[in-house]
């Protein structure tokens, strides 16, 4: 679907409202700040091009704050944040047995120890084997190879909490939520 009732709230949702949610979608100011400076975006593909395009040309510093709000892949975090609600909705599919644990810690290590960050993979939709077997497939890539990889994770795992964050905005017959400078109701 292209059209998306979220997105005219979300074009014209006031920018320092909105920033702080577009951060949980990706945790780096450099992103929230470069898809709020494209506004408006009037259709949805727009809306994830540049949501996509910006988590490629993340600078490396942009690139440390994004993964270092990402918990390492099997680790569901317990705490009340919505990146945390995130992260376990997104992770869900991947099995709980000692096996998998034991074999997603060893991948996360692995990977660490090559790239010095935890491994990132769009967990979402995804069962633990096909994660297993992306962490195992990335750990042959090159550094630049896996930095392009990574940002492309990056950029699907934003587009899905987007989606999330558009969701709320465009809930028929209400003021954009948590938004309080917005005063039109979206339709």
């Amino acid at each position: 679907m292209d059209l998306h009732p979220g997105t005219a709230a979300f074009d014209h949702a006031d920018a320092a409202a909105l920033a702080p949610r577009l951060t949980v979608c990706l945790h780096s100011a450099e992103w929230a700040d470069r898809v709020l400076e494209g506004r408006p975006y009037g259709r949805l593909a727009h809306l994830d091009q540049a949501a996509l395009d910006a988590a490629r040309d993340l600078s490396p510093a942009g690139l440390d704050q994004a993964l270092a709000a990402h918990p390492r892949l099997g680790r569901r975090p317990d705490d009340a944040s919505a990146e945390s609600a995130h992260s376990r909705r997104e992770q869900a599919d991947l099995a709980e047995d000692a096996t998998t644990a034991a074999r997603l810690q060893a991948a996360n290590l692995a990977y660490e120890a090559r790239f010095g960050h935890v491994l990132l993979v769009r967990a979402a939709g995804r069962s633990a084997a096909e994660v297993l077997h992306a962490a195992q497939e990335r750990l042959g890539n090159d550094t630049a190879t896996e930095g392009a990889v990574v940002r492309q994770q990056l950029g699907e795992i934003a587009v899905l909490r987007l989606h999330d964050l558009l969701a709320d905005l465009g809930r028929p017959g209400r003021l954009v939520p948590d938004l309080p400078e917005v005063r039109t109701w979206v339709r």
